[in-house]
């Protein structure tokens, strides 16, 4: 009998855990691992600034190496004109990254969505799995860059289950929130996205959602709903993040481009 079987099944008899969190816990260490260097920090560089390097959220190499999925709002801001400011990723860790330049190739802004070109070595890249397998209750991971320069160039992931799979709005407090951005996203045919209970914090925009057991894309995080105040997304978190589902990844990546 397969050794790690037995030990997961005296594990369950004795700790009354169930097969899938047992499975999880034992499995993500070696996910994280895999997965890492294929996350990457987004932001500008700008020589006169300080410090010179910006974050603006999250990013993952995906296909040949070279492609960066991340979030629209994510690059949208445009760079300065006046003094040089470069788009790219930061690649490694620690206090010593590389900086790899960076153009904007596609962009989906109705599901919150950007594709980038890297120049340089292609970088390990992450594989897309299935938005149709995926199902509530699912345990999955985050890794990003919560708080960007906050916390530094270090990686951090966060897990959770898929809490629900539901068609995209964005929270409000009261009907009085309600602005014409988001009634006009209510009159399209919404789209469904997934409601995730893992904690996310800004700069994790554009981190990749993945299977904890497989390490395989199942959506991009684009949204946390926040408590009160904007501010308080530090300081008191919800622990309700939405999360773009992987097909329209695949429906960018197959776009020409010119």
């Amino acid at each position: 009998m397969n050794k790690i079987f037995l030990l997961k099944n005296l594990c369950l008899a004795s700790l009354g855990l169930s097969f899938v969190q047992l499975s999880c816990a034992a499995d993500l260490p070696a996910t994280i691992k895999v997965v890492k260097p294929s996350v990457v920090a987004v932001g500008t560089l700008q020589k006169t600034r300080s410090p010179a390097i910006s974050f603006s959220g999250t990013g993952f190499v995906v296909g040949d190496g070279l492609t960066v999925i991340t979030n629209a709002h994510v690059v949208n801001r445009p760079l300065n004109p006046e003094s040089p400011e470069t788009l790219g990723v930061l690649v490694g860790k620690g206090d010593s990254p590389d900086f790899r330049p960076a153009t904007v190739v596609a962009i989906d802004e109705e599901h919150d969505l950007a594709r980038l070109r890297i120049s340089g070595a292609p970088l390990p890249a992450m594989t897309l799995g299935e938005a149709s397998d995926v199902a509530e209750g699912q345990a999955i991971a985050l890794t990003g860059f919560p708080l960007g320069p906050v916390l530094g160039f270090h990686h951090a992931t966060h897990r959770g289950i898929i809490s629900s799979i539901t068609p995209v709005t964005k929270p409000v407090q009261d009907i009085k929130s309600l602005d014409p951005k988001v009634i006009a996203q209510l009159r399209r045919a919404p789209y469904v996205v997934f409601q995730l209970d893992a904690t996310a914090y800004p700069g994790n925009s554009g981190s990749p959602v993945y299977d904890t057991e497989t390490g395989k894309v199942i959506g991009v995080v684009n949204m946390v709903f926040v408590k009160g105040l904007k501010e308080t997304a530090i300081t008191s978190p919800s622990g309700i993040t939405y999360a773009i589902p992987v097909n329209f990844i695949r429906d960018l990546l197959q776009r020409n481009v010119k």
